[in-house]
């Protein structure tokens, strides 16, 4: 299959489903992490060239409902989220026959329409927990492949519980290291729908 990953750089996808034999690229406006097929520029330039399946990660900054206490009273980043929706939009209506949008819960769900599943790193070998919804076209539902424990959890300052290994000090590639797909995932989903 001709396989597009779309808004990645980490390569972890993309070479999930080249490891099995298809024609797998990423893009991403950054450089790819790992080496192997990528276009690095906007998706949008390349999404009419005949692929057979597109799993796209629009980035969740303005999109996640965890930044909603930053949309009050902030027209600036109401447009930024009006254009992140047109840009899943986009990303849902291309010529592909096979599509899978992947986000952390979001807007996404009241805005256009609710995901299709919702999974978790611990349903695919990961001592971890990350809720991600999939908004899916032509596509089964993912299978758990291996249910482990969901991974420790840790309680910050205010009260909050998130996943203890979420809970990383502030650095610059912090976004990047809690936005990259779970290895057991992306083997899923080459296995599955490759």
């Amino acid at each position: 299959m001709k396989v597009l990953v779309a808004c990645e750089y980490s390569g972890v996808v993309r070479s999930a489903f080249a490891a099995r034999g298809h024609d797998a690229w990423s893009c991403d406006i950054l450089p790819t992490e790992m080496e192997g097929n990528h276009y690095q520029g906007d998706v949008r330039e390349i999404l009419d060239q005949g692929w057979d399946l597109m799993i796209a990660h629009p980035p969740c900054r303005y999109l996640s409902v965890s930044g909603n206490r930053w949309m009050v009273n902030n027209p600036e980043r109401q447009k930024h989220r009006d254009q992140a929706l047109d840009f899943v939009r986009l990303l849902m209506s291309a010529p592909i026959q096979k599509i899978c949008i992947e986000n952390p819960i979001s807007v996404i769900s009241s805005q256009i329409r609710r995901p299709d599943q919702t999974i978790q790193p611990f349903h695919f070998g990961h001592n971890a927990k990350k809720t991600t919804c999939l908004w899916l076209k032509g596509l089964p539902l993912l299978q758990h492949t291996q249910v482990v424990d969901r991974g420790e959890i840790h309680t910050t300052k205010s009260g909050k519980k998130i996943p203890k290994w979420y809970n990383l000090p502030p650095s610059p590639d912090r976004s990047k290291i809690r936005s990259r797909t779970f290895e057991g995932i992306a083997a899923a989903m080459a296995d599955q729908w490759g």
